[in-house]
């Protein structure tokens, strides 16, 4: 993989899991896993009825374990004593609070879940919001939320992917929809949504990535078999089609598009406790979820939600926001 030296400004050493502007060009370095196997490259990313599979179980399965708001991604502990729906809230304010929002601009949210990071921005800062789903199931729910609200901002949601879309927005939030991406599309999704922003956009990437060889080897982690399995479960049963990037793959090919990468943000602990609290909450609920779905569909999450919270907890993923500028 052949990377190009940074521009002016990208990023120093990572310091208590962020990395900062530091003025100065570095050349990154070059980019190399274990995880990242030679077929990988070649896969699409997931399609809509991969993405369907997932998401549109059954909006009553989610809510059974999920916060109010039905966020599925990493809640974000600003405090020890959060509750679930608090957490999700901050890493939502966490997220739009990096884009630098002024009332009255258009935010795009690819990938935009059940609608909360929309609902925020609309209530905290007075933005018109566009949001793009494959989901069928979650369309329909922010559809009802959107007419519920009394905002005269323009509030719209998509059945559509982005790479059809194509509208000029001032400012952009992609939470846990790039894992869905193949390797072969980042340079068009970082290009695609650098052009659709004006000369002071923002880009707020929120994505899981995996551990360099440099990173596995500083951990001490044992490739096991184990392992190996479990993420080959997630990727075929869970997000079939999906792969995850190095933090190193994310910032060459938004640099290669012309961002500058101005932070990035670990919250790898708090994914581990948000899964654990995912966990718990479907274990507790498995009778429910179990009449609305199927036995098989229940232990299939709890395998995903036990494991990938020691994948988090034990250093074998990790999970990121990478703030991509304009300048």
């Amino acid at each position: 993989m052949h990377w190009a030296p940074a521009p002016t400004g990208v990023l120093s050493e990572s310091v208590q899991g962020e990395s900062n502007v530091t003025g100065r060009a570095v050349k990154a370095p070059v980019a190399q896993s274990k995880w990242l196997s030679e077929s990988a490259t070649k896969i699409a990313g997931s399609d809509a009825d991969e993405v369907r599979s997932h998401y549109d179980i059954s909006n009553e399965f989610f809510r059974l374990w999920q916060d109010r708001n039905q966020v599925y991604s990493c809640a974000y502990f600003e405090r020890d004593d959060m509750s679930l729906e608090e957490a999700q809230m901050a890493k939502i304010d966490l997220s739009l609070g990096k884009l630098g929002l002024q009332p009255g601009m258009t935010l795009l949210d690819i990938g935009c879940g059940w609608g909360a990071a929309m609902m925020r921005a609309i209530e905290k800062y007075d933005v018109n919001v566009i949001g793009l789903t494959l989901s069928h199931n979650q369309k329909e729910h922010i559809e009802r939320l959107f007419a519920e609200s009394d905002s005269p901002r323009t509030k719209e949601v998509r059945l559509q992917p982005w790479e059809e879309f194509d509208e000029p927005v001032d400012r952009i939030v992609s939470i846990g929809a790039f894992e869905h991406f193949g390797f072969g599309k980042y340079d068009d999704y970082f290009k695609r949504t650098y052009n659709l922003m004006p000369a002071d956009g923002v880009m707020l990437l929120h994505t899981i990535i995996i551990p360099s060889d440099a990173e596995v080897k500083e951990r001490k982690l044992p490739l096991l078999m184990s392992t190996v399995r479990f993420i080959k479960f997630i990727l075929d049963e869970i997000y079939p089609g999906g792969r995850l990037p190095l933090a190193a793959q994310v910032e060459e090919h938004a640099v290669k598009a012309g961002y500058t990468v101005t932070r990035r943000q670990s919250l790898r602990p708090h994914y581990a406790r948000t899964l654990d609290t995912w966990a718990a909450n479907l274990e507790s609920k498995k009778d429910e979820a179990i009449a609305v779905t199927s036995t098989e569909v229940y232990e299939r999450f709890m395998k995903y939600l036990t494991g990938c919270a020691d994948l988090f907890r034990n250093g074998y993923t990790d999970v990121c926001q990478f703030t991509c500028e304009k300048r």
